[in-house]
């Protein structure tokens, strides 16, 4: 049996993030992984990161894109390992009058609260993008956005927990979860693992965790789908998103009752678009957007790219003129109120919770774990963890 002080299920950016700052608290960690280190959604995203400011009274959501900005800038420039981090800004597209609208209401209530962002004429985010659509409408700009490699960072992290010593336990899915005392011992095929505390970072598959110890946690897996281009000299300098998708969610958040929030698709109607992407290091650039609720259904769906791609051309219009050379989707964790679910989890001593955080994952992982590591680690958590509170969702199914 290995011993730890904690054990992290998920070798995603939330679980090695944690069990990076775990093992820098001094904490013993065994970090189980049923595949490898970024092999799911983590590794599969854009690599967005960031928000708008902290603010003048920081919430839950500046701790974990902020706080998230300033950890991945710190992997980058303190610890020296590069994962292609850039704290590049992002620009949104702004299409319609409609967009336009929502779009000023937005920076207005953003910039009384203190955050850092404003609209930009298309001649004005020419000079910052020059290869964007100048007949759009407008560009909104946020100077606290940036951008990372989702594999090199997330593994970043694990590498780091391991100097820490931590140990990272890949190709070890969990088939087996009891509490003993107020600790836990958990089963990985012919392993067993013995911890104090048990954090439970799995992503889309949390609610199959769950069910192993009696807990209705309900986390719906949602497909996203990405495209890149061949790799192409430097051209795309921002994150670009756009509008559109933003404006429809800001009336009509959800397209069901039994549905997470801001899909862009109620079953196989689309209802609106989404937009996201960047030029990688390597010279592809990349962009998806469909938030599609399948189950675990992963295949690409190429009618969904086709609709994808010819939004980024609307942005970006040199796109429509390239093929696509690859296409790929992952899985993302969205809770029923669009909110992550972060905390400890009352019905059992000493479990602890970090998932939910739909389709920004990436960009929230590292906050989300140093907030939980740190909630393990003294006893008591930030209050900005009041917002994420795993008992507003979770139900005790055992008997």
């Amino acid at each position: 049996m290995r011993n730890a002080d904690v054990i992290v299920i998920g070798g995603g950016i939330v679980g090695c993030s944690a069990a990076m700052f775990l093992a820098e608290s001094g904490l013993s960690v065994n970090l189980l992984e049923r595949g490898e280190v970024s092999g799911e959604a983590s590794g599969l995203n854009a690599g967005s990161i960031g928000g708008y400011g902290w603010g003048h009274s920081p919430r839950l959501q500046e701790h974990l894109t902020m706080g998230s900005l300033a950890i991945f800038r710190d992997m980058q420039l303190e610890k020296g390992v590069d994962i292609e981090f850039r704290q590049s800004g992002s620009l949104t597209a702004i299409h319609t009058s409609d967009q336009h609208g929502y779009a000023q209401e937005m920076v207005s209530t953003l910039r009384t609260e203190g955050r850092q962002i404003e609209i930009l004429s298309p001649n004005e985010a020419k000079s910052y993008e020059p290869k964007l659509n100048k007949e759009l409408i407008g560009y909104m700009f946020a100077s606290q956005r940036g951008q990372a490699d989702p594999v090199k960072a997330t593994k970043a992290f694990s590498e780091v927990a391991k100097r820490n010593r931590a140990d990272v336990f890949t190709s070890a899915p969990v088939t087996g979860l009891e509490q003993s005392g107020q600790g836990w011992i958990v089963r990985a095929n012919d392993r067993v693992f013995n911890s104090d505390a048990l954090l439970i970072a799995t992503g889309a598959w949390t609610s199959d965790i769950g069910k192993m110890i009696g807990l209705n946690i309900p986390v719906q897996p949602v497909r996203g789908q990405m495209w890149a281009t061949k790799s192409l000299p430097p051209g795309v300098f921002h994150t670009i998103s756009s509008m559109e998708s933003a404006t429809y969610w800001h009336r009509k958040p959800f397209v069901s009752e039994d549905s997470p929030p801001e899909l862009t698709h109620d079953n196989d109607l689309r209802v609106t678009r989404h937009l996201y992407g960047r030029q990688r290091a390597n010279g592809e650039v990349i962009f998806g957007g469909d938030r599609q609720l399948l189950g675990f259904n992963h295949e690409v769906e190429f009618a969904g790219i086709e609709v994808n791609k010819t939004h980024a051309g609307e942005v970006l219009p040199f796109l429509n003129h390239l093929p696509v050379k690859r296409t790929w989707s992952g899985l993302m964790p969205f809770s029923p109120d669009g909110l992550p679910i972060i905390g400890r989890v009352e019905q059992y001593d000493n479990l602890f919770l970090a998932t939910g955080l739909g389709s920004s994952g990436f960009g929230r992982g590292p906050g989300s774990g140093m907030l939980i590591a740190d909630l393990i680690v003294r006893g008591e958590g930030h209050p900005a963890l009041q917002e994420s509170d795993p008992s507003r969702l979770i139900e005790e199914t055992r008997n």
